[in-house]
């Protein structure tokens, strides 16, 4: 593996005359030429050269050389891989937002872009502060794992914000228009941030915890099956705007057609044609990431926009009106939101913090072995710490920049290992350009303009990688008895939420005047209702009460060895 270069010593020695001004002259100008000129072994073709023979012949058995954590990269390998991994992120950033404001809310656009551009700066912060590690004086903690791990907004928010949407319609305290149309509900909002902000000290406090403490009571096995969850419930969401907007499923007056009846060329929900608009998002992300260039494949979810959006508009279902009328520029606090704390939201919001620092130790595992650092030891698990208070203290940041809570994440680990630079500069590099990106507020317009079943395609195949690695986390338990039996209870019933939601509606139906009953019933009702709040409740119960099996299957009970023999060769007794 090529190892970066390093500037070799000048063996000069300056004359009288000249002194030593030369000497620190030509040091300048070597570390310049360094930082700004050399290509240090990379061949910044192999980035735009599609993965189809005979183009990728000459790149068949290259290998990028590898950056160190500290390692010193020219300027513009900083630009391009932290570009890389700034649009390996966009999708992840812009998703959430996007379904809280139009999925959850109904806000309108102005309030929609904004809450775009919140995500990008503040997930450009977070990103910053995680890269960076700061110690915390006088102690032996830190913040943020020093590593280039990114942090941006966590899809675990999505199910307790829909539910908690639909709950508020429905008692009348979010605005309904006499034909069912529902309005823009801002303050359902601020209860969300009001809340979080004081159910994240959760995840703050479990930053102090040893992991191995934590592990025990969320293991794996829960770990595994929560994320599982979160991402089979999404893919419903998704769906639902791929078909048009969730909002026009069965919708009256406004909604009575896809997106609205207001939208250039509105169609009923499920039409061919807003199928195939997010086909296309969905097939180019395929072709993308089977023949693209490495830059490319980084970008395929960005590139599927693009091509959606390219679409829609030469076929007029998209308008730009929304994006001329857009700002140039923007920032945190433009929109503010009445904070508040709704009691129906603190369990829900507990249990989702409590996990999102459970579930964020193997993402950052993934990219310390891959920025080949000690993965075990008091160094790793001071990583693991850091890790987790940035995450809490980001989640604390960005609900006061009225933003969605943060989490580690891992998607960038494939640009790591496909650029083979695991350097901080590019992860600083990274933060500045989604910053950027938060800051030119017509970027942000860009997707909360775009038609929904464009976005829909995206997320499908967004919330489709939450479910796909739920299953590799459930991959690595021992699949005991004991695991299967709580593996079934828990999916079990989240199931039951994703498959028929409303089955619990008739349960507790308090409907007298009594306030405090009231939010009480809600607050089980939410907990209930959302599949993977449930699912933590009653895994981590049983993990935690059921005895260990006592003996495992026999080794040969399971396997090609026993079940599905090799043709042409005897079986093995």
């Amino acid at each position: 593996m090529t190892t970066p270069k390093s500037i070799e010593t000048i063996d000069y020695t300056p004359s009288l005359s000249q002194g030593t001004v030369r000497t620190k002259w030509q040091a300048t100008f070597d570390e310049l030429k360094y930082t700004f000129l050399t290509k240090d072994g990379w061949d910044y073709v192999y980035l735009i050269t599609p993965n189809i023979w005979p183009l990728n012949r000459k790149y068949k058995d290259y290998r990028a050389p590898f950056y160190g954590l500290n390692d010193r990269v020219p300027v513009l390998l900083t630009l391009l891989l932290g570009l890389q991994h700034a649009l390996t992120m966009i999708g992840s950033i812009v998703s959430p937002p996007l379904a809280i404001a139009a999925g959850a809310f109904n806000f309108d656009a102005a309030m929609t872009e904004y809450l775009v551009s919140t995500a990008f700066i503040t997930t450009g912060i977070a990103t910053a502060l995680q890269v960076t590690r700061l110690h915390i004086t006088k102690t032996p903690f830190f913040i943020g794992t020093g590593l280039l791990s990114v942090v941006g907004p966590t899809f675990d928010i999505l199910p307790i914000v829909f539910n908690y949407a639909s709950l508020r319609y429905k008692s009348g305290t979010c605005p309904v228009a006499a034909d069912g149309t529902q309005g823009p509900c801002p303050d359902a909002w601020g209860a969300c941030l009001g809340t979080m902000l004081c159910c994240v000290w959760i995840q703050i406090a479990m930053a102090f915890v040893p992991p191995r403490f934590l592990n025990k009571i969320f293991p794996k096995l829960i770990t595994g099956s929560l994320l599982t969850l979160v991402g089979v419930y999404l893919v419903g969401n998704g769906l639902q705007n791929w078909g048009g907007s969730s909002n026009c499923h069965g919708g009256e007056g406004f909604y009575a057609l896809c997106p609205d009846v207001a939208s250039p060329k509105p169609l009923v929900w499920g039409h061919p044609k807003l199928i195939g608009l997010g086909f296309s998002v969905f097939a180019t992300i395929i072709v993308v990431e089977s023949i693209g260039a490495p830059l490319m494949r980084s970008a395929s979810v960005v590139i599927g926009l693009a091509v959606g959006c390219i679409i829609s508009g030469a076929t007029g279902y998209w308008s730009t009106e929304q994006l001329q009328r857009a700002p140039s520029g923007t920032f945190l606090w433009v929109h503010t939101f009445s904070l508040s704390v709704d009691g129906a939201l603190v369990l829900p919001m507990i249990i989702m913090f409590a996990c999102q620092a459970v579930s964020c130790i193997p993402d950052i595992l993934a990219t310390a072995e891959l920025s080949d650092v000690d993965i075990e030891g008091t160094e790793f698990n001071s990583r693991i710490q850091g890790g987790i208070l940035c995450d809490g203290l980001g989640s604390f940041f960005s609900a006061l920049a009225t933003g969605p809570p943060m989490v580690s994440q891992a998607g960038n680990n494939g640009v790591i290992l496909l650029t083979g630079c695991a350097s901080r500069r590019a992860g600083w590099a990274a933060s500045g350009f989604l910053v950027l990106m938060g800051i030119i507020a017509k970027f942000g317009a860009v997707f909360a303009s775009m038609p929904p079943s464009v976005l829909g395609g995206m997320q499908v195949f967004l919330y489709s990688t939450i479910a796909v690695a739920g299953i590799r986390v459930l991959a690595l338990i021992a699949w005991t008895r004991r695991d299967r039996f709580i593996l079934t209870v828990a999916l079990g019933i989240g199931f039951m939420d994703i498959c028929q939601p409303d089955w619990f509606a008739q349960i507790l139906d308090y409907s007298g005047s009594n306030a405090n009953l009231v939010g009480f019933e809600q607050g089980i009702n939410l907990a209930v209702e959302t599949p993977f709040v449930i699912a933590a409740i009653v895994g981590v119960f049983l993990n935690l009460v059921l005895p260990k099996d006592k003996g495992g299957l026999p080794k040969s009970s399971y396997g090609d060895e026993r079940k599905h023999p090799i043709l042409g060769e005897p079986r093995k007794e």
